[in-house]
């Protein structure tokens, strides 16, 4: 298993050659091995929905959590984030902020298994998210964790967990 960090994003310090999501994606498809699962949160799910929609092939299966994954946030009632991670990360690239995408008309041409894990107290990506995100993809399930806000891998970590190494494991 290998775990990468998104230069510019927090506190990642930037990297010169990462202007934007396609930067990240490059990268991403850069280190994946054939087929790999991609297990993701947050931008890191945007980042692997562009990965999946650019090399299908390339990936097995995925976990999506707390991500706008290419769907209109703010359309869902998810909140304004971007003020108050500008305050708690002023050396954050200023792109991330500017991400906006909607990929919801490709989003259905993702055949592998998704694993959707949302929290019911996350406002930044509401379960409304998940849900729209559910009705897209054609071979997904959610999984919701009661009381999981935006950190809910740090929060809930043993039931995140779980239910992630369940998805791996199913044939």
């Amino acid at each position: 298993m290998r775990m990468l960090s998104w230069p510019g994003l927090g506190n990642e310090p930037p990297a010169a050659e990462v202007r934007g999501i396609d930067d990240l994606v490059s990268m991403l498809l850069a280190e994946l091995g054939e087929p790999a699962d991609l297990i993701a949160q947050s931008m890191g799910g945007l980042v692997a929905i562009r990965a999946a929609l650019a090399a299908p092939a390339r990936v097995r299966r995925m976990v999506l959590a707390a991500t706008s994954a290419g769907v209109p946030v703010d359309d869902l009632g998810g909140s304004n984030w971007r003020p108050e991670y500008r305050k708690a990360f002023p050396a954050a690239a200023t792109w991330i902020t500017e991400v906006r995408e909607d990929l919801s008309t490709q989003i259905a041409s993702i055949a592998a298994p998704v694993l959707l894990i949302w929290g019911d107290a996350d406002f930044i990506s509401p379960l409304a998210v998940g849900r729209r995100l559910l009705e897209l993809l054609p071979n997904a399930r959610l999984h919701i964790v009661i009381g999981g806000g935006h950190d809910l891998a740090l929060t809930h970590a043993d039931e995140v967990a779980a239910v992630i190494q369940e998805h791996l494991d199913a044939a």
